[in-house]
């Protein structure tokens, strides 16, 4: 220590965390070796990545689901840690695929041990509905997750994030590169507050990689891959293109809600989710707004191709987009100013100083189940076993001046209205109307909406009496048998628990 430094903290003791100067080098010894300097990042396999990473049993990792049933990174890394020899790890993906059955053998050889998710499909999630795991999975919104890591209960060690590309340092987008997947508004939460970083890339491009939707100040380690996802795997499942024609109906009378609920103005903003006939419903609005001049001021959310051409042709003046459900929408992101990506964050986390979602005029939503009280399932299916996911259903409810859901009233011969869900997700008081292909519903607290549809000549029917439509159908379905224990913790979009699911009774 320097005499100076002595005297300094002799004669101000709270000083004394200053240390004396030794070389210009000390804190980043890289920059004194040339190569070092430019790819001191760069590793040469995901095990390399795992060991500077520090990564050890009982630890929290992560991965986002932008590429969702194209997904490669998840799979690949869990079954790399597996052979690693880690077990007891919390795994926190944004959300869970069918393409991440895989992960069954892994939860019962004790490399996954938790689960926080925004939900999850097939044998994966049948297998967890009935008894899988030790411990129930944590159900969250993507509002509600990035609040779970922002009040510290969720805590990522490692995110393991595929991208199409970036560079040496790690600036990365979702919009170039040979596997574009758009918007990496999942991935954004997790660079934000992993303790480490670590980006899968197909390809290392020259510095600096901008757009930067990842950014060099957050990520670790860069690892190149051969693959990280197919992107004609993003539309399929929840979010693929319908020619369903009770769907296109369904569609169709939600534009007409839409036209005639006192939102439909010049200026009006609104999202409409992932569901087929949400989506569809996009198609219909554009007549419309053409015929009664009326333009939008945003379009928010998961981003379509139907929303991109409203906006290519004028009648959306920006998109905010969290994710990219189709190919049309990444282009879109990649070459448009007023595309513009958002993270989930910034999108819906009910803690953030201001969340986009506050500002919806209009939302079109889907639903499993809806029950006499407008309450919302999109977690579990009739038969109790888990096949959906939160999303941001429950934030984009409770933040829009008019949620609209939409749904058959029979699926398979199951009723889609039920006298009450089987799990709750969304609660009614958030829901506004429900359309169907028997007609529309108003929930009660919104006798100002209802008038303006039953003036318009649009189909209004009582709930209740869609129920009884259902039952005089189906005939009162069996209730479902559950077991004591507890496979699935639902969580509303502040973190509180707004349900349970139980096993499924064998």
């Amino acid at each position: 220590m320097s005499n100076q430094t002595e005297y300094l903290h002799l004669a101000y003791p709270h000083l004394r965390h200053l240390t004396s100067f030794d070389t210009a080098h000390t804190m980043t010894p890289w920059l004194s070796d040339p190569e070092q300097k430019h790819n001191r990042k760069l590793c040469a396999s995901i095990e390399e990545a795992v060991a500077r990473c520090g990564l050890k049993d009982g630890m929290t990792i992560s991965f986002h689901h932008a590429f969702r049933e194209g997904d490669r990174v998840i799979n690949q890394v869990v079954a790399l840690l597996a052979r690693m020899g880690f077990k007891g790890l919390t795994l926190a993906s944004s959300s869970l695929m069918t393409c991440n059955d895989a992960l069954i053998e892994h939860i019962r050889n004790g490399v996954i041990t938790r689960i926080y998710t925004s939900g999850m499909r097939g044998k994966l999630a049948d297998a967890i509905s009935h008894g899988l795991m030790e411990e129930p999975v944590q159900i969250h919104s993507h509002g509600g997750r990035v609040k779970l890591l922002q009040d510290g209960e969720l805590k990522i060690d490692v995110a393991f994030l595929g991208v199409p590309c970036s560079d040496e340092f790690g600036n990365a987008n979702g919009s170039h590169g040979k596997s574009c997947c758009g918007s990496l508004g999942y991935a954004m939460v997790d660079a934000q507050f992993a303790r480490n970083v670590v980006l899968l890339t197909e390809e290392i491009v020259p510095y600096p990689n901008m757009p930067a939707s990842l950014v060099q100040d957050q990520v670790d380690w860069v690892v190149p891959v051969e693959s990280v996802g197919d992107p004609a795997k993003i539309s399929v499942g929840a979010a693929r293109v319908t020619s369903n024609p009770r769907e296109l109906l369904i569609a169709r009378q939600a534009a007409e809600v839409i036209e005639h609920s006192g939102y439909f103005r010049n200026g009006f903003s609104m999202q409409t989710g992932s569901g087929a006939a949400s989506t569809a419903c996009t198609r219909f609005m554009e007549e419309k707004m053409k015929r009664s001049g009326v333009k939008a001021s945003f379009a928010l959310g998961g981003i379509t191709g139907s929303l991109v051409d409203l906006h290519e042709k004028g009648l959306i003046g920006k998109l905010i987009d969290t994710q990219c459900f189709d190919a049309q929408a990444a282009s879109s992101l990649a070459r448009n100013p007023n595309h513009v990506e958002i993270s989930t964050h910034v999108y819906a986390n009910p803690g953030s100083k201001a969340a986009c979602c506050d500002q919806l005029d209009v939302v079109i939503l889907s639903a499993l189940e809806i029950d006499v009280d407008f309450n919302v399932n999109v977690i579990t299916g009739s038969d109790g076993v888990m096949r959906g996911a939160s999303g941001g259903h429950c934030d984009v409810a409770a933040a829009a001046n008019l949620t609209i859901v939409v749904a058959p009233l029979l699926r398979s011969r199951i009723p889609t209205v039920v006298k009450r869900v089987t799990t709750l997700l969304t609660p009614g008081e958030s829901i506004d109307v429900l359309v169907t292909d028997h007609g529309i519903a108003v929930n009660p607290r919104r006798p100002e909406v209802r008038e303006r549809l039953l003036a318009a000549g649009l189909k209004v029917v009582d709930i209740h009496d869609l129920w009884q439509s259902a039952i005089s159908l189906t005939g009162e379905p069996k209730p479902i048998e559950f077991t004591d224990r507890i496979v699935g913790v639902v969580r509303y979009r502040d973190g509180s628990v707004i349900d349970l699911v139980r096993q499924v009774k064998e």
